[in-house]
């Protein structure tokens, strides 16, 4: 029987986007701020259609915003890891990021009562150094990378990339890839923001991205008989009025086309299952 899993995962970035971009002027902050009335609304709307999901919250929102985010664990919705500023991984030196990794979890400890089984990079860019340390401080799955859109799979580390040379493959690792894809999240369709390297529009019609956001999921069940579809929201692109109206049409299509709302970990422990047995069949 068709099984095909629809993980709705949250990124509530808050004030931390802004500031790690150094935009600490009182309008970009209150951009970010809003980001508590989306999570309300997000909330109220998945409590709706009793569905579970997962919102990836850096350490800093998880400090700054107690009462939201205490919420989100009472209502039985996963926490996952975001670092704790939403400085890149990449941009940071072996000992700072793993300075995050433990800082966070230990707050996400004290709202949710367990330390964080997932982690999602801020800006899905991780340093050479992040699946050891992900490993190291138990994670079991991390959903950064975009090397597939439906099948999760183990992540590689230590690859060697050259321009003129073939790429050199490291070797697999046992952390599990849930893939992301930027055309499943919500902030390039509807951000408007503008940075050094120019001006990201955004503003596009809900209409736009849902056609997009179903599609995919209706391709998924076309090829596929399990798989998983990731879709990255942020409440304060998300929470805006129009946005929400479409993320209540989306849910209603996955429902009508069979999905399974699961959080990430659910999916993650689903998917090593169905790897680890193939591993053992083969």
């Amino acid at each position: 029987m068709p099984q095909h899993i629809a993980c709705l995962t949250y990124d509530f970035d808050a004030l931390s986007l802004w500031i790690a971009r150094g935009m600490t002027t009182p309008t970009p902050l209150s951009r970010g701020e809003f980001g508590v009335v989306g999570t309300e609304r997000i909330l109220d709307l998945l409590a709706r259609y009793d569905i579970k999901a997962t919102f990836f919250i850096p350490g800093h929102t998880l400090e700054s915003f107690p009462e939201i985010c205490n919420r989100v664990a009472d209502e039985g919705h996963e926490i996952g890891h975001h670092g704790w500023t939403h400085r890149k991984p990449s941009e940071l030196s072996r000992e700072e990021e793993e300075v995050e990794l433990h800082r966070a979890n230990e707050q996400i400890e004290k709202i949710s009562g367990r330390k964080a089984r997932g982690y999602r990079s801020p800006s899905w860019d991780l340093s050479p150094h992040t699946l050891d340390l992900l490993i190291d401080n138990g994670f079991v799955y991390d959903s950064s990378l975009m090397g597939h859109d439906y099948l999760p799979y183990y992540a590689r580390t230590g690859d060697e990339v050259t321009l003129l040379e073939p790429a050199r493959f490291g070797p697999t690792t046992r952390m599990l890839e849930i893939p992301v894809s930027w055309s499943l999240d919500d902030f390039p369709y509807f951000e408007y923001l503008i940075g050094p390297a120019g001006i990201l529009p955004g503003l596009r019609p809900g209409a736009d991205a849902l056609a997009n956001w179903t599609e995919d999921y209706d391709y998924m069940t076309e090829i596929l008989d399990w798989g998983v579809i990731t879709y990255t929201f942020h409440p304060f692109v998300s929470g805006r009025g129009h946005r929400m109206k479409v993320m209540d049409r989306l849910i209603r299509h996955l429902k009508n086309g069979g999905a399974r709302f699961l959080t990430m970990e659910e999916a993650a422990v689903e998917a090593a299952g169905r790897l680890n047995g193939e591993a053992g069949n083969a």
